[in-house]
Parts: C-alpha cells; structure tokens; sequence
C-alpha cells in the first residue's frame, strides 16, 4: 500500500521537471533573441527555425484613417466578410459568417475563391453597396510566402484543406479573379495574418501597442522593427516594417532541450509533425491537454492515481483537453465539481479527493510552465522594440479562456525584465478588425504617396 507521504513526494518528483528555475527562463529568453537575430539574416530561410517573416506592413493605425473597407477571414471551415466603417478615430462594423462545405475544401481552387467571391457579392448586396469600389483586407491565416503586401503565395494547406491549384500560387491573384466572374468593383490591397491582426486591432485602441501574439489552438507573435536591424531587408534602411516572427518552431533545431521533458518527447511523437514545433507544442492550446495527459499518466502508472487504473478514454492520445485545464482551475482550491464531471466524460468513476486534488495541482503546473514560457517570448521582444512603454496585444482562446495565463505571463514578464514597463492586453478580434484596418491602412499610404 503506498503512503498519502509517498504519493505526494511522488507527484513532486513527476512535476519537478515540468517547473524550470528562473535562470532557466532566462535562458530561453536569451536563446529566442538569439534565434530572432539568425531568422533576420539573410540566410534566415535555409538556417534560422524563427523565419522573421517580413509582412510589408509598414506602419500601425494612427486614427487618420477613414472610409469604408471590406475585410475577409478565412483561417478554417468558417469564413467572414466584415465592413469596417471608420471615421473620427471611431469604428463600426457589420459582418456574417459563412461556412465552407468539405466539398469545397477538398475541390478545385477556383471553386473555393468562387465560393468566396459569391458570399462577398450576396453581403454587399445585403447592404446595398455591391455598386461600391471598396477596398479590402485578407487574414489568410494559412502557411504563405509573402512577397508585397498584396502578394502572398501559399506555401501548404493545413486545417483540412486541400484545394488542388493553390500551392505555390498567389492567393490574391486568384481572388481577383474570382471576384471579377462576380463583376465587383472590390480589390484586395493587403494579405495578413491572424497574429499581424491582433497587433493592428491592439494598436487601433493604444498607441504604445507593438507586439501582437497569438496564444490559442497554436501561437506566434510579430511586432514593428526597424528596417536597419533588417540584413534581409531591400529597401530603405530608415523605417519600420511589422516582423511576423513564426515562433512556434523555436526549439526545433534543439536548442531547448535543456527543458524538454519525457512528456514532451511523447506528445511530440504522438503529433502530425513530430520534431517540429517545439516551443508551440509547449505552450499552446492544442498539446497542452496532451502534456497533462501524460503526466497524470505517469502518476497512474506509479500508483499515485485511481489506484492505478487507467480508463480507456484517459489512455487515448489527445482525449484531455485543454479546456480541461481551464474549467478544472478556474474552481476555488477546494471545490472539484468540474474535475467530478471531466473525469466522467474520461469513464473514470473511482476516484478520490486526493485523486482530484493531483489533477489540480498538475493542471496548475503545465499551465503555469506555458504561461511562463510565453512570458520568455514576450521579453525577447520587449527588448526588441525597446520603448519606454509598450502595450501587447493578445488573441487567441487560451489566453481567453484560461483563468491564471495573464497574470501568470504578467509575473514572469516582471520578473525576467525588472525594468521594463509594459502591459499585456486581450485583443478583440484581431483576424476580423485587423483586416480592416490594414485596407485602412494601406489606402491611406497610398494617397500619402500620391500627394
């Protein structure tokens, strides 16, 4: 019979390599600047696992902008076209989802941007300016090459999608097209993507916004650098051009494994694309559920769980989901309603309150391991931007969701960089809002340009 004493000191001994010291933070910290500096050479492509791909967004919102802009989010089964009106510094927006069958995800390229150019006409008709020119913004939130602001090639589908004729193509080519079967009098001028549209959304509310970050099913971060900083950069050497970093692989060269768990090992190897995204998998809401898995796996294994039973639903990869985290820890110390029911939903029926209150304490740690190393990425960049001030933009469902990931990213922020002064806020619809805002954006350059 284990004692209550031995199964505590074996939780502690299974969690231990799950709470890094601060040096250890730091020297993520360290490593990702280091990372960032290679993805900004021009060799960044073969080399560097952080790309520091340039968006050839050139400035932020400064409450100049007006008009009316259309603005597209495709990034899964679901699409939106929104209109975006902005006028004295103030915005209002309309906007209607439509959904993708698996037909069209599955068919020809053109049949998708028909579909999507079809919506396009059928919400502008619904408002009464399908005669209108209207500018539009694109959050493609698909892997792509961007070669101008207007001009990104898909480099792979992912998320389902496998429309034949789109690889290697510019998406903005063959949505003009599609567009001009409808005979609308609308123009795509800028390709973004989600984590550019939480900075540009951030930054339309707050003036010291210049970081976005995306910390939901997965995560990346970009934020405004200076073109001299840029050795890849072909262009003038005197201004700013938003950076989307792709941090995600950060780690994949090796370089954390210095706090790389056993149960990272297995979730990576568990995953579609094992030995790759490696720090994403660390901290993001798709593989979070599954490190906690593995722990509480582990612990059943010693004994130190549901006297080491394991459920069939509790044995299979990817069943404990990061909600799970979410519902089990936004509950007061003492209370395990929510664990009562997740652990129903696993078939898991004998348990006792010290079982619940191990789930508790390992749903704590990964989670707190996430936000912590997320606060390692935001201080790399923090000191990147280098203000007296700087607001952070973030998107995504799990910063959302969870009860503890701000504060907790807040603390190990503080703590890495003592000095700065900083605030890490929740972006509100940053693929929707961003889209807009970069069409904004984009027509005001012009007509600065045209004089």
């Amino acid at each position: 019979m284990v004692s209550l004493m031995d199964i505590e000191n074996m939780v502690e001994k299974r969690l231990r390599p799950l709470q890094p010291s601060l040096s250890c933070y730091e020297q993520v910290a360290a490593l990702m600047d280091e990372t960032m500096n290679d993805g900004l050479t021009e060799k960044s492509d073969l080399s560097a696992d952080i790309k520091m791909y340039i968006t050839y967004v050139r400035s932020l919102p400064d409450g100049s902008e007006v008009g009316k802009f259309l603005a597209l989010d495709l990034g899964g089964t679901n699409f939106r076209v929104l209109l975006i009106n902005l006028e004295n510094g103030q915005m209002s927006l309309t906007s209607k989802v439509y959904s993708i069958s698996e037909a069209v995800m599955l068919g020809p390229g053109n049949e998708l941007f028909d579909h999507i150019a079809s919506c396009i006409r059928e919400f502008l008709e619904n408002e009464g300016i399908e005669n209108e020119q209207l500018p539009l913004g694109f959050t493609f939130s698909f892997p792509c090459s961007q070669e101008g602001l207007n001009k990104s090639r898909l480099v792979n589908w992912t998320k389902g999608f496998k429309c034949s004729g789109v690889e290697g193509e510019d998406i903005v080519v063959l949505l003009h097209q599609a567009i001009a079967r409808q005979k609308l009098m609308v123009r795509c001028v800028a390709v973004i993507n989600d984590t550019v549209g939480a900075l540009l959304a951030g930054a339309h509310l707050d003036e010291d916004c210049q970081i976005g970050i995306i910390l939901g099913t997965g995560t990346n971060a970009c934020y405004m650098e200076n073109t001299s900083k840029i050795e890849k950069w072909r262009g003038d050497k005197d201004r700013q051009v938003v950076i989307n970093t792709e941090w995600g692989a950060f780690g994949n060269n090796g370089c954390l494994d210095f706090i790389v768990t056993d149960y990272d090992k297995e979730v990576d190897l568990i995953s579609k694309n094992p030995k790759e995204q490696i720090y994403e998998k660390m901290i993001s809401g798709m593989y979070l559920g599954e490190v906690a898995r593995q722990v509480l796996l582990r612990l059943a294994k010693d004994g130190c769980l549901f006297k080491g039973h394991i459920s069939d639903q509790l044995n299979t990869p990817m069943m404990f989901y990061t909600k799970y985290l979410s519902e089990i820890e936004s509950e007061d110390e003492s209370e395990i309603k929510n664990i009562k029911m997740i652990l129903e939903e696993l078939d898991i029926y004998n348990y006792t309150l010290q079982d619940c209150m191990i789930i508790k304490r390992v749903c704590k740690v990964v989670s707190t391991r996430a936000a912590y190393l997320s606060a390692a990425g935001v201080v790399s960049l923090l000191k990147r931007v280098n203000r007296s001030f700087v607001t952070v933009a973030v998107d995504g469902s799990l910063y959302r969701y969870h009860p503890t990931f701000h504060d907790n990213m807040t603390e190990m922020t503080k703590k890495l960089l003592p000095d700065s002064k900083f605030q890490l806020k929740l972006s509100n619809d940053g693929s929707g809002v961003g889209a807009g805002l970069v069409a904004a954006i984009s027509t005001r350059q012009i007509a600065v340009s045209r004089g």
